[in-house]
Order: structure tokens, then C-alpha cells, then sequence
């Protein structure tokens, strides 16, 4: 019988955009960093030490072209991306309209994956909170990116306790945690460390020299006729398993564990056998279980902790993630110096946990609260300020530091006839680093070489200038680089014939990128804004784009787009 592949399909699956791979501009009044480096710290058992974190990176501006930008230089670098993207619930947050057509959020959160999955280390994963509007649909389009055998659990995460008295059916209070590896026969997860309750369970009541033990039940529920057989208690009683059970190990087996005093009959030697298991035997803590109940942490303390961070704030954000339960994620999939990234950074909280556990990390948010909100959090973390959320569970007392980043605008831009030019705002510098990505190359200006602006390999290089260059400027320039190298060189117009000179490969600017991108695109958010509905203004307000009624023109405008059999074009800034 043939195996058919199956996929989900939506309108507009097959509309990708041609993102353009821009550069990152760091505005240093912006960056914060310790005036010290503190030693490093213990952390905890099994995860090595904290040390200060100065190199990590806070990105303002749309993630998906903010992930492009990053993909060159991280690629398969990155341990763990946990990611919390608009729900599409259809309710107006404070931050972002998160009320999506469903096709439209399938095919934007299809774009972002697919690039996740490259900036992925071989042994990485994927952490996804969603609720139950889009959880189904995101699992099986994850399993179409990374594979199905890539996913891990469905983790279940606890995040209020109370029910809502005005739910219509069934009051939820979970979310769900999808958890997906790059490549799950590299992917190791970390047990979690101990507890001192877990550990009061261990007693040893008949004073074993191998010290603490706590017993397990020696029957499985499965009956195998080999393992059906009895067994005298010291007692002299005799006892079988229950109904449709069987010993879990063969007889043979058990003679060896009574031997090594490794069964336990109760106190009076009557009770069913237990197998001992000593807690110096228990291998690096606990394995993670798929239930996270409320000792996680809910929503309510994530607020309670952004509160504290921002007392004059009347409401910070509607569903903030508590920091513990970021915590739990990055200890369980990440190491001490791992990178952490996530895309959706909303109120900062994985960049101040991360910090705070000694992992590196990266965060891009679009929102102006990355600059009310992040900023003055993150640099709070880093002075010492900040001792609520984990701090004190790991005794954290500031350090590290970040660099702010924004995305330099479009490389080309149309001039007043309608022509694409290379935009004003690029200087010489900026232009020869934005070719270098758009080519493949690494940019490093070279101190000694003028022609050296970035490197491919050990022999092949790049240089970038606005001149237009003469068959007399080429032939100099192809005897300085020489017969055993080879260079690009990129140009605005040149003299000649292209094919002239064996080591030299000449391209026109801005002619060579024009079919590259989509250039002068902005903005890819995941916004109710940027739907592509027909007679609506690029100049509505949020309040109106909030409203009831702009809901239901939209609703109307989706379904009218549908009816007349129409392609969804997602990236085409003029149909606002």
C-alpha cells in the first residue's frame, strides 16, 4: 500500500516572499552593558557556571525580515528559539491586533519557521506557546517543515487556576507548548534538578547502608504468562499480581534483587513487594514531564512581575509569560553560553531570564515597547535592579550587557521617475556589506587590500564601489589581485567587455539585485493592519482597526476575495 503525503493546504500557500536580506545597524546610545565583569557563578548541578553575557543582541524591527538578516551569520548556531506569536484568537491586544484571517497567519508563521529551522543547531529545539484556536494546525505545520518525526511533546502548561465564569462552553486555563527538534537524533534535553520536597520522599526505614530510598511498585498493568508467578512473603504469605498484570521482571530477576536487598516487603514482612531505588542511584534529576501545572508559574505572575518592574503602569501587557516558566524551557534544552532567540520578544521576558542563567541571547521586536518596555527592563536585569521573577533562585546580581540593533532600510529605492536606484540613506560602507549578504559573502573590509571588502573562500573576495570604472582602472585592479584569486567586483558601470579578465567577475549596480527581493518592504508583522483587503486605508487608526466594525468589514472583504476566486497576494503594500 503506497504512502501518500499528506499537508495542509489554505489560500495562498504558494505565495512566498522574496525577502531581501538586510543589515543591521547598531545604534551604540541605545546598547547597555556592566561597567564590570563579575567571575563566574555556580549555577546548578549538571549546568555548569553562569558567566556574564556582554555579545548578545536586541533587534528592533519586522521579524521576518529581521530573521533574514540573521540567517547568514547564524545559521545552525542557535540552541534554542522559543517563540510566543499571536494567538489569532480574533481579540484586540494592547500591542498587536491579533486578529488574523487564518490562511494569512498559517502562511506568515510558515515563512518565520522555515527560517528558524536554518538559524537551528543540529542538537536544537523549538519551543511554541499557542492555545487551542491555531495549536492543531501549527502542529501539523510544523511536522511539514522539521518532519514529523522531529516533534517532541504537546507540553501542557497550567496558566490560570480560577475558570472564567463567562465562558460560553469550556473555561480553558492551559496553553500548549509544542516542542520540535532540528534534527531529534541529536537533540538532548537536561533533567530538572531536584527539589528538596522530592527529596524528603526518600527515607530508609530499614536502615540500608546504601542510604535514602524510596520504592516503586514491582507489577506492570500487562499480563505476560513468563512473569505470572508467586511469591512467598517473609510472612509466609503468598502473593500472585492482580487481574491482567504480571511481575515486571522475570523470577530469576527477582532472586537477584532479594539477594542484593533490593526488595522491600513493609515493615512486618507482609506487605506486596517493592523494589528500592536509592536516591545516589537517580541519574541528574528529574525527567520532564508533559503536564506543567501551576508551580510553573501562571500569567498572573508574569504580570505581577512586570509590575514590579513598572509600578506606574496601570495594565502592562494582557498575557506576559512568567520568567519560571521560561526558566524551566531553557533548562531542560539549553547549556551555559548557548544561544537563545526569540523573535516575538514582547515584553523582554526570554532575554532577562536567559541573562540571567548565563546563556546568550538574541530578541527582535517591532513594537515601540521595545524601547518603553525592553530597554529599561533588560538594563534593570543588568545594573542588579531586577530581583523579582528568578533572580533570587539563582542569586542573580547583575552583569552582561546587550547590543541594540535596528534593520537598515530597503537597499533600493525608486526615484521620482519610477526608476530603482540604490537609496540615499546607504553610505560606502553600508553598501559594500549589504552586496556582501545579497552575495554570499562574509563582510571584512581588509586594512591592506582597498579592492578586499568581504570574503566566500580562501581565494575568492568582493569589492563594491559607486565608481564606473575604466578598462585601464580593470586592468590594474585585475594584476593587483592576481592569477590564483578571484575577485567580484561590483560596480555602478564599467568600461569593456564583462568576460575580459579571468580573475575578475564584473556586475552592474544596481542592475545585478533588481530580480533578487522585494525591495522597499517594510513591514510583514503579523498585523491586522497589513491584511490584503481591498479599500482600506493605510491611515486608520488603531482605535478604528480595534473596532467591531472595521471586524466585520474585514470578515466581509476576506470573503468577497474568496467568493470572486482570487489569489491572497500577502506581501503587496499597495493593496492597502
Amino acid at each position: 500500500m503506497s504512502k501518500t503525503k499528506l499537508e495542509l493546504t489554505w489560500i495562498g500557500k504558494d505565495k512566498r516572499p522574496k525577502l531581501e536580506p538586510r543589515i543591521l545597524l547598531e545604534d551604540a546610545s541605545l546598547s547597555y552593558h556592566a561597567k564590570f565583569k563579575r567571575p563566574p557563578r555556580p549555577l546548578g548541578e549538571g549546568l555548569g557556571e553562569r558567566e556574564d553575557q556582554f555579545d548578545n543582541k536586541l533587534i528592533f524591527g519586522d521579524n521576518l525580515l529581521a530573521l533574514k538578516a540573521l540567517e547568514q551569520a547564524y545559521a545552525g548556531k542557535v540552541k534554542c528559539v522559543f517563540i510566543d506569536p499571536p494567538y489569532n484568537t480574533g481579540s484586540a491586544f494592547t500591542h498587536y491586533d491579533d486578529g488574523l484571517e487564518h490562511s494569512i497567519w498559517l502562511s506568515l508563521i510558515r515563512d518565520r519557521l522555515e527560517i528558524i529551522r536554518s538559524l537551528l543547531s543540529d542538537d536544537g529545539s523549538l519551543w511554541i506557546t499557542i492555545d487551542d484556536n491555531e495549536a492543531h494546525y501549527l502542529k501539523v505545520l510544523c511536522d511539514e517543515i522539521f518532519g514529523r518525526i522531529n516533534f517532541v511533546s504537546n507540553v501542557v502548561w497550567q496558566k490560570r487556576i480560577s475558570p472564567d465564569s463567562d465562558a460560553k462552553f469550556l473555561s480553558g486555563t492551559h496553553d500548549h507548548l509544542l516542542v520540535i527538534a532540528k534534527n531529534i537524533s541529536n537533540c538532548f534535553m537536561n533533567r530538572l534538578p531536584r527539589t528538596e520536597e522530592q527529596d524528603d520522599r526518600y527515607q530508609n526505614p530499614d536502615n540500608d547502608p546504601r542510604g535514602i530510598w524510596t520504592s516503586s511498585d514491582l507489577t506492570r498493568r500487562e499480563y505476560r504468562e513468563h512473569d505470572f508467578y508467586p511469591i512467598s512473603l517473609p510472612s509466609g504469605r503468598e502473593v500472585w499480581p492482580a487481574r491482567g498484570r504480571s511481575w515486571s521482571v522475570p523470577k530469576d530477576s527477582f532472586e537477584r534483587l532479594i539477594q542484593e536487598n533490593r526488595i522491600y516487603f513493609g515493615p512486618s514482612g507482609n506487605a506486596m513487594p517493592r523494589r528500592k531505588r536509592f536516591l545516589t542511584e537517580i541519574r541528574g534529576g528529574l525527567v520532564p514531564t508533559t503536564w506543567w501545572a501551576s508551580d510553573v508559574a501562571k500569567n498572573e505572575d508574569g504580570k505581577r512581575e512586570l509590575k514590579a518592574l513598572f509600578p506606574k503602569e496601570a495594565d502592562v501587557f494582557a498575557t506576559p509569560k512568567p520568567e519560571k516558566l521560561i526558566e524551566r524551557i531553557l533548562t531542560i534544552a539549553t547549556n551555559s553560553n548557548d544561544l537563545v532567540l526569540d523573535s516575538f520578544a514582547g515584553s523582554g521576558t526570554t532575554g532577562a531570564v536567559a541573562h540571567k542563567m548565563g546563556r546568550r541571547w538574541i530578541m527582535i521586536e517591532f513594537g515601540e515597547h521595545c524601547h518603553t518596555h525592553i530597554i529599561p527592563r533588560l538594563k534593570k536585569v543588568i545594573d542588579g535592579e531586577d530581583q523579582g521573577g528568578i533572580s533570587k533562585t539563582v542569586n542573580w546580581q547583575g552583569g552582561g550587557g546587550f547590543r541594540y540593533y535596528s534593520l537598515a532600510p530597503s537597499l533600493l529605492e525608486q526615484d521620482r521617475w519610477g526608476n530603482w536606484v540604490v537609496n540615499k540613506n546607504y553610505n560606502p560602507a553600508m553598501l559594500a556589506e549589504a552586496l556582501c549578504k545579497l552575495e554570499g559573502f562574509t563582510y571584512a573590509p581588509s586594512d591592506s587590500q582597498w579592492w578586499n571588502h568581504g570574503v566566500s573562500s580562501e581565494q575568492d573576495f568582493i569589492y563594491v564601489t559607486t565608481q564606473n570604472l575604466s578598462h585601464q582602472q580593470l586592468e590594474e585592479l585585475s594584476d593587483e589581485v592576481g592569477g590564483d584569486r578571484s575577485l567580484l567586483v561590483c560596480c555602478t558601470a564599467f568600461r569593456g567587455k564583462s568576460d575580459q579578465f579571468q580573475n575578475l567577475t564584473l556586475k552592474k549596480i544596481p542592475k545585478m539585485v533588481l530580480s533578487r527581493c522585494e525591495w522597499a518592504h517594510d513591514d510583514y508583522s503579523l498585523n491586522v493592519a497589513n491584511l490584503p483587503m481591498a479599500g482600506l486605508s493605510s491611515s486608520a487608526s488603531s482605535s478604528e482597526l480595534e473596532s467591531k466594525a472595521l471586524a466585520v468589514t474585514l470578515k466581509k472583504s476576506v470573503e468577497k476575495i474568496k467568493k470572486d476566486n482570487q489569489t491572497l497576494d500577502l506581501f503587496n503594500e499597495n493593496a492597502l
